[in-house]
């Protein structure tokens, strides 16, 4: 639960409150931009300096 609520708070620090969106629909489409920089490309000292796309064993989701 505690990583749930480290997250949330990054959402909004990071994304939600980041700067005045127009529109729900603006606030939306930035969080897939968010989203991929969170994921991929923003370190995480948990993670040693690592972005959480690092962590994981299938991210293109290719299946054989």
């Amino acid at each position: 639960n505690g990583k749930v609520e480290r997250f949330n708070r990054t959402l909004l620090d990071e994304w939600a409150y980041q700067r005045p969106y127009t529109s729900n629909t603006e606030r939306t489409d930035a969080l897939a931009d968010f989203l991929h920089t969170y994921n991929h490309h923003r370190y995480h000292t948990a993670l040693g300096g690592h972005p959480p796309i690092s962590r994981v064993n299938n991210a293109a989701g290719q299946y054989t």
